[in-house]
């Protein structure tokens, strides 16, 4: 067994590009399913209605799948995390983010098999099937989300952008297939289904991807040998597994005399030094959740682009977001930590942009604001998570990226929450 030292400059060391590659890969595959139940919303919406004559709205609930389903999500990838970032020192990164992969590939292709069980029928059943599923989904989401992001945080800053910028590509790679999808079955028999297990197959297969590249490609990768290494000699225990997988073993005790060395900040001693990083996060997705994507999908209106319009809305602002998130790689375009919070503070007026909007704006103003919503989303999320971690220790850093995420989902949470607001006195509630 390979004994490594850490002490390699980590400019010299390859395969930082390939690591990149690989980073944005495993974001996507850490959002592209659940970015698929969201982008065939529409399919789900015929299938699962939430409007009809008087008698039958007594004989139907009334479904709001994308309202319920994303509400059915957040609990268990909020619980989930809370639970694991709790843990997370004592947590092998390698299994807790290899199994979240195992289970995004099964659940998605459970909804296959779930939808050819039922022949493409509605129904209180199959929802609650899809339910349930969807809460799979959720706890998928905790493992890898913070699993990553904390095994990202102690290495190169550019390896955690790509990654952000991955899980906003799967937004925007779904919703190009499904425009692309719609265009060809629109008109076709049962075409919104086929296009929903395209969707769904599509997926479940870049989940088994992901699966391959984390367990054998990206731990072999020298510079990722050199900062999981560099983690393990300040301590970090969650990076064990990984070293062990490429026959790496580390000479902790002889590298480190100093006991202090081994000393790391406590999970509270970290989340106060950082509660404007952990405040920020949390604002971001309450704000954006509130409106994406079931304000989109069900408070928008019917305008000329007829059945295409939820679905542009949300391409757009699944567009945006992924470019944006690239924006923060121009150092002179970085916000400053006081800046960050004035930004998000500031996105708070798009709860009346879009009520008026909606009501009294036409379909062009609509995708204007649902765009502008997406880049303040990507720009923020990167800046905040790639510049807390700076200035700690691997084990510290690890540690801080699963507290931001789970802010990050607590915001999550409360915007699916407070986006039923919308709803107060319309009779389709």
């Amino acid at each position: 067994m390979a004994v490594f030292n850490g002490g390699a400059d980590p400019s010299r060391l390859e395969g930082k590009f390939s690591a990149m590659a690989v980073c944005w890969i495993l974001g996507l595959g850490s959002l592209v399913s659940w970015n698929s139940m969201l982008t065939i919303g529409d399919y789900y919406y015929n299938l699962f209605p939430i409007l009809g004559n008087a008698i039958l709205l007594q004989l139907v609930p009334r479904y709001h799948p994308s309202r319920v389903l994303t509400l059915v999500y957040q609990p268990f990838a909020l619980g989930t995390m809370a639970i694991l970032a709790y843990n997370e020192a004592k947590i092998d990164t390698r299994k807790r983010n290899i199994a979240g992969y195992i289970l995004f590939c099964a659940s998605t292709f459970s909804l296959i098999v779930l939808d050819l069980a039922t022949s493409g029928q509605g129904g209180i059943g199959p929802f609650i099937g899809i339910c349930a599923i969807v809460g799979a989904f959720g706890v998928a989401d905790a493992h890898v989300q913070g699993g990553m992001v904390g095994d990202l945080s102690f290495m190169c800053p550019d390896f955690i952008q790509s990654f952000l910028a991955g899980l906003a590509a799967s937004g925007a790679l779904t919703s190009a297939l499904r425009l692309m999808a719609k265009a060809a079955f629109d008109k076709s028999e049962g075409g919104e289904r086929k296009g929903a297990m395209l969707f769904l197959g599509i997926s479940t297969f870049l989940e088994f991807i992901c699966i391959i590249l984390y367990a054998f490609f990206f731990p072999k990768l020298p510079i990722v040998k050199h900062y999981r290494t560099k983690a393990a000699l300040e301590g970090s225990k969650t990076v064990s597994a990984d070293l062990a997988a490429v026959g790496i073993q580390t000479q902790q005790s002889q590298e480190v005399d100093d006991a202090k060395q081994q000393e790391r900040l406590s999970n509270k001693q970290l989340f106060f030094q950082n509660i404007d990083y952990a405040a920020e996060l949390f604002l971001i997705y309450v704000l954006t959740l509130s409106i994406f994507p079931g304000f989109l999908f069900e408070n928008t209106g019917k305008h000329q682009l007829g059945t295409w319009y939820p679905l542009v809305l949300i391409a757009m602002y699944n567009l945006l977001d992924f470019i944006s998130r690239y924006i923060p790689l121009v150092k002179c375009l970085r916000l400053s930590r006081k800046g960050l919070l004035v930004g998000v503070l500031a996105r708070f007026l798009f709860i009346p942009a879009f009520y008026f909007t909606a009501k009294y704006g036409n379909q062009g103003w609509m995708i204007m604001l649902t765009s502008f919503l997406g880049v303040t989303n990507g720009y923020l999320t990167v800046c905040v998570l790639t510049d807390a971690p700076k200035g700690y220790k691997g084990p510290e850093q690890n540690a801080l990226g699963n507290l931001l995420v789970l802010c990050l989902l607590g915001g999550i949470f409360a915007g699916v929450a407070l986006d039923w607001l919308w709803l107060i006195g319309k009779q389709s509630f």
